[in-house]
Order: C-alpha cells, then sequence, then structure tokens
C-alpha cells in the first residue's frame, strides 16, 4: 500500500505540513507533560482512525518510557485504572475536542472545567494546540491514505 500523494515531493502539502509541524514544535516547549501530549495524540489518531498517526503516537510514547499497558488502554481509558484524573480531563477533552461535529455545541463546559481543575492556563493552551495540529495531521493522513506500520521512534524528529 502506498499514499495517494507523496507529502515530502509536493512543495505545496510539504510546505502546509512544515508549518504544521512548527505548531507541533512549539508545544514541545510548554510544561503539559509528554506523557500527556503523545496521550492526546494518540487517542484522537484513534477516533480518526489515522493509522499512521496512532502508529507513530503508540512508538514515539513506548520509546519515551510509556508502558505498554497505559498505551494499549488509551482507546478505552475511561474504564482503565491506570490515568492520572489529570491525563483522564485531558484525554475527555481530546474526545470532545476531536468529536466536534457530534455534539452540538462542541466542547462542553463540563469537559472544560474539568480540565481547567488539572491545568493551568497555558497547559491548557498546549492542550487545544497539540488537539487542533494531530487532527490536522489525522484528517491530511487519512485522506492521503498514508500507509501505517513502518515508522521508526524519532523518524521525524
Amino acid at each position: 500500500m502506498s499514499a495517494r500523494l507523496d507529502v515530502f515531493s509536493s512543495p505545496t502539502l510539504g510546505n502546509v505540513f512544515k508549518h504544521i509541524i512548527a505548531a507541533g514544535k512549539v508545544l514541545q516547549s510548554s510544561t503539559l507533560p509528554a506523557a500527556t501530549q503523545e496521550l492526546v495524540k494518540l487517542r484522537a489518531s484513534q477516533i480518526n482512525g489515522c493509522g499512521f498517526c496512532t502508529d507513530m503516537h503508540a512508538k514515539d510514547a513506548a520509546a519515551a518510557g510509556e508502558t505498554s499497558v497505559r498505551l494499549n488502554l488509551v482507546a478505552v481509558w475511561r474504564e482503565a485504572t491506570v490515568f492520572t484524573e489529570a491525563e483522564r480531563a485531558a484525554l475527555e477533552l481530546t474526545e470532545e475536542g476531536t468529536r466536534i461535529a457530534d455534539a452540538a455545541g462542541g466542547v462542553s463546559d463540563e469537559v472544560w472545567a474539568n480540565a481547567a481543575k488539572h491545568y493551568d492556563d497555558e497547559q491548557l493552551a498546549a492542550l487545544v494546540g497539540g488537539i487542533a495540529v494531530i487532527n490536522a495531521f489525522n484528517r491530511a493522513n487519512v485522506i492521503l491514505q498514508q500507509p501505517a506500520g513502518d515508522y521508526r521512534p524519532g523518524q521525524f524528529a
């Protein structure tokens, strides 16, 4: 299987990706825990059915020390006991922020308030930015049918 279009050989799409990648790098220097950032990317990618990003973020998280138990339970985080209350709030915000079209009104006040109990304004900003960035990547990769499975941790670092 190959992608419909090579991102790296298209000047237009390559430039778009360059800017999305730059936005993602801004988030890496935020005070939002790196583990939370990876969990958010993984959960949004699962929801969006983006195999490439699911593969990438599971492998990057594992390479950074995340356990296989936690990675395997991200999709069912509500029933899992391995996530902190802060991580659960971030995952709930991720789900509502990713499924905007499924819920009239977007992210509920309750979900936002729960996240705000665990994160300061800059961390909330990083969560919002991270959710937006991964959703942009997911959508592009799903449209392009970017194949999954061959990613190596840190490949695009």
